[in-house]
């Protein structure tokens, strides 16, 4: 039986890295000479894992990105989580939460059909909406808790009682991870204050932790605040600083360069 964490922490010591790269391709952004291939996001992200595979922990493509190129974009995702298989622990992002039978047809989706590792959800509905994926105790289930954008003040920020939303998400999910043992919290490194509150409440719970790179998040604090109690490290995701670090054909080797500093700078 698989364990997306103990596969995560495994390669953390082999590969000595708790980057995880972001799989995020956009068909403009991609460099020419593959954007005409009907399946370039699959060609794009082939290129990408075979220059950075022993240098990371995880990928984590996002749903989205695949989408919004309907059925190719999809089958390119199929394509690539098929091309990882058990290379590499692949967390999906797709940042679902909905009614039960919903959440249940999205998990079976993301953890059958793509055959996640891991995946991340939005805790707005609560405890039932989440408990259909924590049922795959062998794959790891992120819930959004602080997240890196600009936005996070609209309603993570908020008071209930003499608590805020996002530390609220973080005691309820640390509760959770009692019965199920696999919930982890989604962590944002563009506020490095709050990490260590979150970290305060949840001291099991191993950190996502996006941010990282474009979006000019603290590395300092990500490594002070990201492990667990247990010695578990967080893994921390960087995408358009690496995959779009290069345009020409040589674009995997800018990958890699780039894959290679942002190791060297998380090296803990």
């Amino acid at each position: 039986m698989r364990d997306f964490f103990s596969e995560v922490r495994n390669l953390q010591e082999k590969n000595n890295s708790i980057l995880c790269i972001g799989l995020d391709p956009v068909q403009e952004k991609l460099p020419e000479h593959i954007r005409s291939d009907e399946h370039s996001f699959f060609r794009f992200n082939k290129e990408i894992i075979d220059a950075t595979l022993d240098l990371v922990s995880c990928y984590k493509p996002n749903i989205a990105f695949y989408e919004a190129r309907g059925l190719k974009g999809l089958e390119s995702l199929k394509k690539t989580c098929d091309y990882i298989g058990d290379k590499v622990p692949i967390l999906l992002d797709a940042k679902r939460g909905d009614i039960g039978h919903s959440s249940a047809s999205y998990a079976k989706g993301i953890f059958e059909y793509y055959n996640a590792g891991a995946t991340t959800v939005s805790p707005y509905l609560g405890y039932d909406s989440l408990t259909p994926f924590a049922q795959y105790t062998d794959r790891g289930i992120f819930v959004l808790a602080l997240t890196s954008n600009e936005g996070v003040t609209d309603f993570q920020y908020l008071k209930t009682g003499d608590t805020m939303v996002y530390l609220k998400v973080a005691e309820k999910v640390q509760k959770w991870n009692d019965k199920f043992g696999n919930f982890g919290l989604v962590t944002g490194a563009t506020h490095p204050d709050e990490l260590a509150q979150v970290r305060e409440l949840a001291p099991d719970l191993p950190f996502l932790i996006p941010g990282i790179g474009a979006q000019k998040g603290k590395i300092e604090p990500t490594l002070k605040y990201g492990v667990t109690k247990k010695g578990f490290k967080p893994i921390v995701v960087v995408a358009r600083s690496i995959i779009y670090a290069g345009s020409d054909k040589d674009f995997g080797a800018r990958a890699r360069e780039a894959a290679l500093n942002y190791k060297s700078l998380l090296e803990t």
